[in-house]
């Protein structure tokens, strides 16, 4: 299966779509890759959803990838004597550390490292931000807060900190059991909640050991602050705008998106733009006009992938939401500004062997107006550089190993073919060109550019370039 674009689309499972049918309809829809979130989902229900894709990807001979969110820490206040209170604008309110049910004057909050890193001045935002309190009077067990916004709170409604760096590991307990069941069912990628500084990667990465990539999600005003260091770690980010516009002003939200998706393109890493992307989708079978603009921005801008949540997991037209997102990338894709537009940053190879050929099979493809880049790869970097040029002409990837396949799923360009590995380098070119034929990315007589690493399997070696043509037998000349 073919997709007629070269940006990925992400589908969140859900309520709405947790079944074999819904993900097959989903994938053939348009989906590349199915987000779990371990928010809302017990391990046995992932590992039944992994089984699922899985099926559906045995079906369709396509590899596709599985993308586990982990929660995250998550700061609550405790709950209310007698229900919801409300608090008014200028008032004082009080959290501290007493675990007696609140009243209209205080409430628990029950986390001392909140304590213990608050300065005076720092905001305090309680229910996504639908109330702002700022503290005035800060003890080891007590804050003191002024109402800055008010209205009604009620029982573990959800707190933030944007203005304070909390000594909180990226990982609790619930998340460091959820990613380990995760890695024995075999996902592709691991998404971070709430991080806030390039150790909490680390963290993660130490926890993995490889077994899955490493997708920071950044959603807090510390993480922006320190991108490029988490960018280095991370092997891909997610523009977490939900959270991200409840922290930070939402005016500046957008040239935070741009900010991310630039590094990505520069680091050649993935991007994947997320939240409330065609949000009136979860109750309408159709977006508006400013959602499909939405879309079409990050589109233009290059990100590799954007991302339904609520639309696919929990809407009533899961379905319809991907088979939009898919239209709208299509269509993009279609503009003569599109790849001009992509092209406005362009970004010099690094210097080392990988880049250089990726760069110079880009040009070599565009100059010659060959039919396609296809890369040989095992552990997906070839893929990857090569994905960083974005080149006019389609890229496949080819590779032995499933979960290389699978982590490409969410890359830029990238149709990949899951095929045995060559024996020699006249196998791999001849191989090469047969599959860029049967998969209709070129025609007899035409011409594809190969690029690997020799010796083969050898991860990260990418040192080969051949153009070749495709002859009658679909092999190569």
């Amino acid at each position: 299966m073919r997709r007629q674009r070269r940006t990925k689309v992400v589908a969140t499972l859900g309520p709405a779509s947790g079944d074999r049918v819904m993900i097959n309809r989903m994938f053939e829809a348009g989906a590349d890759v199915f987000r779990i979130n371990m928010s809302h989902t017990h391990p046995d229900r992932m590992r039944e959803l992994v089984g699922m894709i899985r099926s559906v990807e045995a079906e369709h001979n396509r590899p596709i990838g599985v993308l586990v969110d982990l929660q995250g820490p998550k700061l609550r206040v405790g709950t209310f004597k007698d229900g919801p209170v409300t608090i008014d604008q200028g008032q004082h309110f009080t959290l501290d550390t007493d675990p007696a049910p609140g009243d209209p004057t205080r409430v628990q909050l029950p986390h001392p490292e909140i304590f213990a890193a608050i300065k005076p001045g720092d905001s305090l935002l309680i229910d996504d931000g639908k109330l702002r309190l700022v503290a005035a009077e800060v003890t080891p067990d007590r804050i003191v807060a002024e109402v800055e916004i008010g209205g009604k709170i009620s029982n573990r409604k959800g707190v933030s900190l944007p203005d304070t760096v909390i000594p909180l590991a990226a990982l609790a307990t619930k998340d460091i059991a959820d990613l380990e069941a995760a890695l024995d069912a075999g996902v592709d990628w691991i998404a971070l909640s709430f991080i806030q500084r390039p150790e909490d990667v680390a963290e993660a990465k130490k926890l993995t050991r490889g077994r899955a990539a490493v997708m920071a999600k950044i959603e807090k005003p510390q993480a922006v602050a320190r991108l490029s260091d988490i960018l280095e770690l991370a092997d891909a980010l997610m523009v977490a705008r939900g959270d991200l516009g409840v922290e930070m002003p939402l005016e500046r939200v957008p040239g935070v998106q741009k900010e991310m998706t630039r590094a990505c393109r520069r680091a050649g890493k993935p991007v994947v733009v997320a939240t409330q992307m065609l949000e009136s989708m979860i109750a309408s079978p159709v977006p508006t006009r400013a959602e499909v603009s939405d879309v079409a921005t990050a589109i233009y801008d290059g990100a590799d992938a954007v991302m339904l949540s609520a639309e696919s997991a929990s809407g009533q037209y899961p379905v319809e939401a991907v088979a939009t997102m898919n239209r709208i990338a299509e269509e993009v894709e279609d503009d003569a500004a599109y790849l001009p537009s992509v092209h406005v940053l362009h970004t010099e190879p690094e210097a080392t062997g990988a880049d250089a050929i990726a760069a110079a099979a880009r040009q070599v493809a565009e100059t010659l107006d060959l039919s396609a880049i296809v890369c040989w790869t095992c552990s997906g970097s070839t893929g990857m550089r090569v994905s960083r040029e974005r080149p006019n002409c389609p890229i496949i990837a080819i590779s032995p190993i499933d979960a290389a396949g699978r982590k490409l799923s969410v890359v830029w360009g990238i149709h990949c073919v899951i095929d045995e590995d060559a024996h020699d380098q006249d196998d791999m070119v001849e191989r090469a060109c047969r599959i860029a034929f049967k998969e209709r990315f070129a025609k007899a007589g035409q011409r594809v550019i190969v690029v690997a690493g020799v010796p083969l399997g050898t991860p990260g070696a990418t040192n080969f370039m051949r153009i070749a043509y495709v002859g009658d037998g679909a092999a190569g000349d």
